[in-house]
């Protein structure tokens, strides 16, 4: 490991054991800050491990303010609003002025708890001040509409460095998202930008070495598995020997950037340890949070993720394993026969496990009860998206999407309605983008156009209501959503990105 990484892999420990040290414990309970990542993206003006010895000598005397501890001694980061003076007269117009205003420089600075980056990004909008793993993906679809195909390798770049650098492409460039990922989707990025590098072995080189050292992760310890031990980190052994994956975090306590929350949430929790560690699971799903993940649906502390086999990872793991072996094959690799076998061998177990007969749907899997999740959502349409069905259940998802899905706005996220922000009534780009795709693949073009016009519609709609372009929106009554944790934010790097998509595809 090169000086640099090893001075960075020190800096992130030193801020993992800020983030467990009493100083950020009060800091985060104060109430100073309203959003716990405010102070968990906070810069230290002096060396970290003299504030908190300052702190534990200062804390308990008489004139100790700690308002005036924390403005003395870091740097807030503000919350700058999203806004273009560019003249525009469409939503169109306004993505193409957004984009540099998420375009951030590299970033090589150590002394908080960004991780370095060699190459410019894009962020997605509002307190999200970083780069992000699976929004960066549908980023990038947008940025090649775009013809910014220079900042979607960029992208791609960044992730290919931190994979190598610490094993795991984290849920964002933040030393407190180094124990979690997101929905694997970097053997779909290459797909996308392969492209651009026709005829460059030693790109897709790379490229394949940072997937398959990412695939190592999501089956880290598989082959510990028995039929006493038949879940670990990311992997499930099933009943017949099958292998399938899970959402996991390594790090049973509250998460830094939302750690006042997480230790109110957890205080009605049973096991707060395994409280905490299903809560980071659901974060790196995406789905953070969503009925998919609760026992009882208006119940957070019921949260279960890590007993639950989910439709969508285990497809985009489909994809990446298929994709390596083509990767491999125009490398000359002869493993392209290793992750062949596991496709087909995962592809097997999706439609054994996760396949209802009953619903003629797609559904997660509770691996500790060995029963199909009750829930339905719009992963349902990522088997189609990766080509998973058959066609006859493709069809049998279409019409369910139809008849259970379908708004005047485009698909629902799920058909639970909760408080939660990936329920009921909420919808988010990236899922259209999966079903319309899907849809594609299976030659349901009209119902895929339809979905596209009815996004667009919701987009455009509230963009001449407000003059924005948000995360997610409330597909019911064609406004900006409610639900989660934080307010629902502006920018948004993949509806930008997906409605580009949409114009494009709705004008063929």
């Amino acid at each position: 490991m090169s000086e640099f990484c090893m001075k960075r892999m020190d800096s992130a420990r030193l801020f993992n054991t800020f983030y467990s040290s009493q100083l950020f414990h009060d800091v985060q309970m104060s109430g100073l800050f309203s959003d716990s990542k405010t102070f968990a993206d906070a810069q230290p003006l002096f060396d970290l491990t003299a504030i908190m010895k300052q702190y534990e000598a200062n804390k308990n005397t008489a004139a100790f303010k700690i308002s005036e501890f924390v403005q003395q001694n870091f740097s807030i980061p503000s919350f700058d609003e999203i806004i273009s003076n560019l003249p525009k007269t469409s939503v169109n117009e306004h993505i193409e002025s957004l984009w540099p205003l998420l375009c951030k420089n590299p970033t090589q600075q150590d002394n908080d708890s960004l991780l370095p980056l060699a190459h410019p990004y894009i962020v997605p909008g509002g307190r999200f001040r970083e780069i992000y793993y699976w929004d960066s993906y549908f980023t990038a679809l947008g940025l090649i509409e775009s013809g910014r195909v220079d900042i979607a390798t960029a992208m791609l770049e960044n992730f290919i460095d931190l994979i190598t650098q610490y094993n795991i492409i984290p849920n964002g460039n933040r030393s407190y998202y180094l124990s979690r990922s997101q929905p694997p989707v970097l053997a779909l990025f290459v797909k996308l930008l392969l492209p651009f590098h026709q005829g460059d072995s030693v790109f897709l080189k790379r490229c394949v070495n940072a997937i398959k050292k990412e695939h190592q992760f999501w089956m880290r310890d598989s082959e510990l598995l028995s039929p006493e031990q038949s879940a670990l980190s990311r992997v499930v052994r099933l009943c017949d020997g099958s292998v399938l994956n899970r959402y996991w975090d390594d790090s049973p306590t509250p998460r830094p950037e939302s750690y006042k929350e997480d230790i109110e949430h957890a205080a009605v929790a049973v096991d707060q340890q395994a409280f905490y560690r299903h809560l980071r699971a659901a974060c790196e799903s995406g789905w953070d949070f969503s009925s998919r993940w609760l026992a009882n649906n208006n119940d957070l502390s019921s949260i279960q993720t890590c007993d639950i086999i989910p439709i969508d990872l285990n497809c985009l793991l489909f994809q990446q394993e298929s994709l390596l072996a083509q990767f491999c094959k125009t490398l000359d690799d002869d493993q392209y026969a290793y992750y062949e076998t596991l496709a087909l061998n995962r592809k097997d177990a999706i439609n054994k496990y996760l396949w209802s007969q009953e619903q003629e749907f797609y559904m997660d899997f509770n691996h500790t009860t060995n029963t199909l999740s009750p829930v339905k959502s719009l992963a349902a349409s990522v088997p189609l998206f990766t080509k998973i069905a058959s066609q006859t259940q493709a069809d049998k998802v279409s019409q369910t999407l139809f008849n259970e899905f379908l708004t005047q706005g485009g698909l629902l996220t799920t058909t639970t309605v909760t408080t939660q922000q990936w329920d009921n009534p909420n919808g988010w780009a990236p899922l259209q983008y999966f079903a319309v795709v899907g849809l594609l693949e299976y030659q349901h073009q009209d119902f895929a156009h339809d979905i596209a016009n009815r996004w667009l519609w919701t987009v455009e709609t509230y963009y001449q209501q407000a003059g924005k372009i948000m995360e997610k929106y409330n597909l019911q009554q064609t406004q900006a959503a409610t639900g989660g944790e934080y307010d629902v934010q502006e920018g948004f790097g993949w509806t930008n990105a997906v409605c580009q998509v949409f114009y494009q595809l709705t004008q063929d």
